[in-house]
């Protein structure tokens, strides 16, 4: 039987599928049920009205027997649904529900002088009640189907003799009633059982989209890190090569230094020295101090240059600054590196304008354009111009142009320039993240709006508004 029930779709294969279905389906809508129970107990016991009409002298037993079943079995079983321990038996307690007013139902025309001339229409009216108003499931109201029918053949067979005709006309209808009522609760368990599925699956599918979603977030997220830790350690590449510079010749300037000293202790040590030859050391070693000297003062310059660099890309903190000053020394920190590119950057930008902002992120956006201009405006490596133009529309905004005279963008693919991932120097290693990186900054941390205008063959304008006081 429950073969049979799996392949005609009213029954699930896994058990816990099953579970959940039920669950759903019979204890969905406890409150909704208990409703339609008690107008269904009311209803039960307001027949006995029609039996007052048709025959006054038997209502009492009628009402005894109505009435009896509302108040005994159907409004305890409407109330037990209500404790929450016997919400799991609420299948069997619709089913018991249905079952005993059925069974009872043709006891009370043992009682009227009609007999079971219209047991029929009685019968009809609960299977009705049971098949619209309660969640049966097609197993449960096949038992109450079979039950009723044999509660109304048991008590025909107690009852006066019908017409050949009327008891075939009764069963008939009774059978028919059972018939359409069994196949609407299969349908409409049917339906319900796709749509249950189908929003499992969708629930799942759900599920999966979002883990993968989260996923590609956090690979995101660690790839934009990279990115910031990739321009960090080109800035400190790039410091690298500058500063070894002035550390290689204070190194080879002591060396030889050393061994000026040498010669001039050894030139003491013997019995004459000349005056000419102590002067010509002495003076050799003072030049050699001054070269050492001013090579090492070079390289704590940059290398205190690139402090300030690294703390402004890494400063997450808001700072009160003057905007003029502050982009001048940033250029001064990324010039010796944007000149081995040959990049050359040129601000102009009038004093008096502060700003409450984050100069770390700010700091961020700054490189990254720059650095995307040297590589992508410039491809060639002959370098060019990178003009920052600073304006205050209003008291309010700050306005950053950041332009070259370079290759510029096909109208194509500026719509796309801002997306992750998107670079036309895949070869070179680029991975197309920069700009990405600073318009999420500039939206983000600095609250402002960033936008892209270009001409092939004519540069680029980069537009940046930020809020004086993000």
């Amino acid at each position: 039987m429950l073969r049979l029930l799996t392949r005609l779709g009213l029954r699930f294969d896994d058990i816990v599928e099953e579970r959940r279905f039920v669950d759903q389906y019979v204890r969905g809508n406890i409150g909704w049920t208990q409703v339609a129970m008690l107008l269904g107990a009311f209803t039960y016991a307001g027949y006995a009205f029609w039996d007052w009409v048709l025959y006054p002298d038997v209502v009492a037993t009628t009402l005894a027997i109505r009435g009896g079943v509302a108040v005994l079995v159907l409004l305890p079983l409407t109330a037990l649904l209500s404790v929450p321990a016997m919400k799991p038996w609420a299948e069997t307690i619709f089913l018991v529900y249905c079952v005993v007013p059925g069974c009872v139902l043709p006891s009370v025309y043992l009682v009227l002088p009609s007999g079971f001339t219209y047991a029929a229409p009685g019968v009809m009216m609960v299977i009705l009640f049971v098949s619209t108003m309660l969640p049966l499931r097609i197993g449960p109201l096949a038992v109450f189907c079979l039950t009723t029918w044999i509660a109304l053949c048991i008590a025909e067979s107690l009852g006066p003799a019908l017409p050949p005709g009327l008891r075939f006309i009764n069963h008939s209808l009774v059978l028919n009633a059972f018939a359409l009522s069994l196949y609407a609760v299969a349908a409409r368990e049917f339906r319900a059982r796709q749509q249950f599925r189908t929003a499992q699956a969708l629930k799942q599918e759900k599920e999966r989209s979002e883990a993968s979603l989260r996923d590609l977030h956090a690979t995101q997220s660690q790839l934009v890190q990279a990115e910031k830790l990739a321009s960090l350690g080109q800035l400190v590449a790039g410091v690298a090569h500058e500063v070894s510079t002035p550390l290689g010749l204070a190194l080879t300037t002591s060396t030889t230094m050393e061994a000026d000293l040498r010669a001039m202790g050894e030139a003491l040590s013997g019995t004459a020295v000349r005056r000419s030859d102590l002067t010509r050391g002495i003076a050799r070693i003072e030049n050699g101090l001054r070269l050492t000297s001013e090579n090492l003062h070079r390289a704590s310059e940059m290398v205190h240059s690139f402090k300030q660099v690294a703390i402004h890309h890494a400063d997450e903190e808001r700072h009160t600054f003057e905007l003029g000053g502050w982009l001048s020394e940033l250029i001064a920190k990324l010039g010796p590196l944007l000149s081995r590119q040959g990049l050359i950057v040129e601000l102009d930008c009038p004093q008096g304008i502060v700003l409450s902002s984050y100069p770390g992120a700010l700091a961020q956006v700054i490189s990254n354009l720059a650095f995307n201009a040297a590589a992508h405006a410039y491809p060639d490596g002959r370098g060019g111009r990178f003009t920052m133009t600073v304006t205050q529309p209003d008291q309010a905004l700050a306005r950053i142009a950041c332009a070259d005279q370079g290759v510029g963008i096909r109208e194509d693919l500026q719509a796309r320039v801002f997306d992750p991932f998107f670079t036309t120097g895949r070869e070179r290693g680029n991975i197309g993240l920069g700009l990405h990186i600073a318009f999420n900054t500039v939206v983000s941390s600095l609250s402002g709006r960033i936008a892209l205008e270009s001409e092939p063959g004519r540069g680029t304008l980069v537009l940046i508004e930020i809020p004086v006081s993000s």
